[in-house]
């Protein structure tokens, strides 16, 4: 899929976010879309458009009745600013419309084995498969719905979601567990279970989510379209109180001079690009690989105070892996090694299998269970027992926390060291009818990600407090969260935990952003202000955040709140710049208009406007291009670079504010030159 792809690592490295991709083409492309859009049930939505449409019905009317060069080529640019500004609305929905495109055409019709109850195999559509149905997919295969692997492993080619050629991993007992429909399976079996109703699968949300039909304005967008309508009717009663003084002074202004120079004063450029800014926001996010359920998430981002990370994965490269055995009491090391192998053979996590593999790698021990082995009874992992292993003839063997056995002196200096260099250490014990006998020590190792300190003291700078959650004991969790250099880590934390906390600093007023995969993670994403969700994980993860990672690279986050800063920013700077545009045409061309009547105002024609129609038509064309000109920039966004909101601010007022002003000025009197020139314009 050519649509979306990868964001690139110069931007993380650049520390900024680059504009998005936008080519002129588009333009053209969508010029019937926007010439569909003049209808007026389409134009009410935007008062500040629908005022110029108004306008622009009003003024070809008097056209038609009484045609003159001013008048038609009035009317003429009045609708070209309607137009215009409906083209904007169009190149936005046109890329998700594309995208939408590009998505359909990876849904493919699947024939699912689905396991009766009876442990049995049945051949049905995909189309009948209903939410806890249980399928077998195999290598070759496409998987027929989205659901959640319960047993085996294999490799998944989910390109044609992702954009990512590289195959990936899903298995069964982790939160890699979430599969796509659509999908192909590369190698191996797998167990699914049916979690989504066909016409309801992530595909299908996919496709309506960027395809935006029925986009909902922000309260942002609401806030500001308030806004600009009660400036329109400010603006509209100036103008409505110039005929009375142009009466008396003997200088009436036709009804066509009029409506033209509402239309220049009233916000028509923030007003037309509006809407093509949210959807572009949205837009910026998808190239990058997140989908967002609603333009209200893509604003909290950029207003987000606090980040919670998880430390697995996002701050440090993801599962710990076993990289060392340390016997203790006079255990060997072949015993030890033994008893750390016996203890994982049944354990399904990442760290259990880690274990073995080291054991084989390192010890050369044997990779599967022998039949003796497989007579045991197997005692799993549980979050409250913390531990896990095996009942074998009389022989108990445990590994698990530290704090669910008694340590010697030697063993707590042990444990407490590895803690100490940000390891995990996991005890190895067992028993032969009495107490458990610890045999050693597990180093468990994670490594922080490159360059994350230098994210986190960005992310500082911005105002941004980061928060890294993590289910390691303190004193592991302390050493990465020094080493990593976040502000704050929240240690052995369960999912009650993190709600607790999330709800916590949103009692001070403060937005919270976060990511999770598990099922364990749903309650804090759902209360997160930002709840992004890894497309890896559980359907329940999904479900309850508002954005999903198609990519499930927990950094992103980081960058999904650049890209939030990136369109309030772009919304603002257009804003402050359409508000000094209009201020800028009133004080350009009201000096021209009035010069006849009270020749004193001849010194404010500082641009030498040639008459009082070159004027207006020169200002309603500048209006109409203005808004062209300004297309690409409301799509791509204003270039994000991170620094503190007053900096902000004076950029913002230097280059848009004294940009809006220093412009119309130019644009209307080049245009002007060209206008004087046409016969008939007065």
């Amino acid at each position: 899929m050519t649509t979306m792809t990868r964001s690139s690592e110069p931007q993380a490295e650049n520390q900024q976010v680059a504009a998005g991709v936008f080519a002129p083409r588009q333009l053209l492309d969508s010029v019937p879309d926007a010439l569909r859009k003049l209808h007026p049930r389409h134009q009410v939505r935007n008062p500040v458009m629908f005022v110029v449409w108004v306008g622009s019905v009003l003024v070809t009317v008097f056209a038609v009745a009484e045609p003159s060069v001013f008048t038609v080529a009035v009317a003429v640019w009045l609708w070209f600013t309607v137009l215009f500004a409906n083209l904007a609305e169009a190149v936005a929905e046109g890329r998700g419309k594309a995208q939408a495109e590009s998505l359909r055409r990876t849904k493919k019709d699947a024939v699912a084995r689905r396991i009766r109850e009876d442990g049995t195999e049945e051949l049905v559509p995909g189309a009948d498969l209903r939410v806890d149905d249980l399928v077998v997919v195999e290598a070759g295969e496409v998987i027929p719905g989205d659901g959640d692997v319960v047993a085996g492993i294999a490799t998944v080619d989910e390109s044609a979601i992702t954009g990512e050629s590289a195959p990936v991993i899903r298995e069964s007992g982790g939160d890699r567990s979430a599969v796509t429909g659509g999908t192909t399976v590369l190698s191996d079996r797998v167990e699914v279970r049916i979690t989504a109703k066909p016409g309801e699968t992530f595909v299908d949300r996919m496709i309506a989510l960027v395809e935006g039909a029925q986009r909902q304005k922000t309260p942002n967008e609401i806030a500001l379209t308030i806004l600009l309508s009660t400036l329109t009717i400010v603006f509209l009663l100036a103008v409505v109180a110039l005929q009375p003084f142009a009466v008396y002074s003997g200088g009436e202004q036709s009804v066509v001079v009029l409506t033209a120079l509402l239309v220049c004063l009233i916000p028509t450029t923030i007003g037309a690009l509006l809407s093509a800014i949210g959807i572009a926001g949205m837009d910026r996010l998808v190239q990058r690989n997140v989908l967002a359920t609603s333009g209200r998430a893509v604003e909290a981002a950029g207003d987000v105070n606090t980040l919670l990370l998880d430390k697995t994965g996002t701050i440090t490269w993801g599962n710990r892996r076993a990289t060392g055995f340390i016997p203790v009491g006079g255990t060997s090391m072949d015993a030890l090694v033994d008893a750390a192998r016996l203890s994982s053979l049944a354990d399904g996590t990442p760290e259990g299998r880690s274990i073995v593999e080291l054991c084989v790698t390192g010890y050369g021990r044997a990779a599967e269970a022998t039949d003796h082995e497989k007579t045991g009874e197997a005692v799993p992992f549980t979050a409250q027992t913390r531990m896990s292993g095996i009942d074998l003839g009389g022989r108990e063997v445990r590994k698990g926390a530290a704090s669910g056995f008694v340590l010697t002196e030697q063993t707590r200096e042990i444990v407490d060291e590895i803690s100490a260099d940000g390891g995990t250490p996991l005890v190895v014990a067992e028993s032969t009818g009495g107490d458990h006998t610890v045999l050693g020590v597990i180093r468990l190792s994670d490594v922080v990600k490159p360059g994350m300190k230098e994210r986190f003291a960005e992310l500082r700078a911005m105002g941004i407090r980061t928060v890294m959650v993590t289910g390691d004991n303190p004193l592991t969790a302390k050493a990465i969260a020094a080493e990593a250099g976040v502000d704050d880590h929240l240690a052995e934390a369960k999912p009650e935990d993190k709600l607790a906390l999330i709800r916590h600093e949103q009692e001070g007023g403060r937005l919270v952003a976060m990511t999770g995969d598990g099922t364990n993670d749903a309650p804090a994403l759902a209360q997160s202000d930002v709840g992004v969700a890894m497309n890896t994980g559980t359907s329940a993860a999904k479900e309850a955040g508002n954005m999903v990672d198609l990519d499930s690279d927990p950094t992103k986050l980081i960058e999904i709140v650049r890209i939030g800063k990136q369109l309030l920013i772009t919304r603002g700077a257009l804003t402050t710049f359409s508000v000094a545009n209009d201020l800028a045409k009133y004080f350009a061309i009201l000096p021209a208009m009035f010069a006849a009547i009270h020749p004193q105002l001849g010194g404010l024609n500082v641009m030498g406007l040639h008459s009082p129609n070159s004027a207006i038509l020169s200002a309603v064309v500048f209006n109409a291009l203005i808004i062209v000109v300004l297309i690409p920039l409301a799509l791509r966004g204003v270039r994000y670079r991170p620094s503190s909101a007053s900096a902000l601010l004076r950029r913002n007022l230097l280059v848009y504010g004294v940009g809006g002003v220093v412009t119309p000025f130019a644009g209307i009197w080049l245009i002007d030159l060209l206008v004087r020139l046409i016969p008939g314009i007065g």
